[in-house]
């Protein structure tokens, strides 16, 4: 089983970049989900292949950043909403069906689809203030545990308007 995320970085990142699991880029999260790679098989080429034509689509949509809350227990994680845009749910509907295809587990089925509330968490002093405007310029496929080693994550793919 693959324990993988699809996000957009509202930060610089390059495709193969390992960060820290407490050491995030800020970024937006699109779709946690679960995938059984068949034996000898690596089945993030896959998730790949399916997910690029909604990637590459929804690149250079225009975002703004809402007001600021809590999620987690007792809202004690600080987030930045974004505010609601077409392109950015859209984008979030096209993976989860995707991911479907292939038999993935969503790992938030509460928060999907008309429950999706893009944000994008603060780290520190990294945060996003309301009112900026972001655009929708690198969207990753991010391993939770390279290797098995879950205190770390791996860009796998990054698709991006360069």
């Amino acid at each position: 089983m693959r324990n993988l995320i699809f996000v957009a970085f509202v930060e610089p990142v390059t495709e193969g970049l390992v960060f820290l699991r407490s050491a995030w880029p800020l970024h937006i999260t699109l779709v946690r989900f679960d995938v059984e790679s068949p034996a000898g098989a690596d089945v993030t080429v896959r998730v790949a292949e399916l997910a690029k034509p909604y990637a590459t689509a929804a690149l250079g949509a225009s975002l703004t950043v809402g007001e600021d809350t809590g999620f987690g227990r007792n809202g004690s994680v600080p987030v930045s909403l974004i505010q609601p845009q077409p392109d950015l749910q859209t984008l979030h509907e096209q993976l989860v069906g995707a991911l479907a295809r292939l038999d993935g587990k969503v790992l938030t089925p509460a928060h999907t689809l008309s429950g999706y509330r893009p944000h994008v968490s603060h780290h520190g002093d990294k945060r996003l203030n309301p009112g900026d405007a972001v655009v929708l310029d690198r969207i990753a496929l991010v391993d939770m545990a390279p290797d098995g080693d879950r205190t770390v994550r791996r860009v796998l793919r990054l698709w991006d308007r360069d």
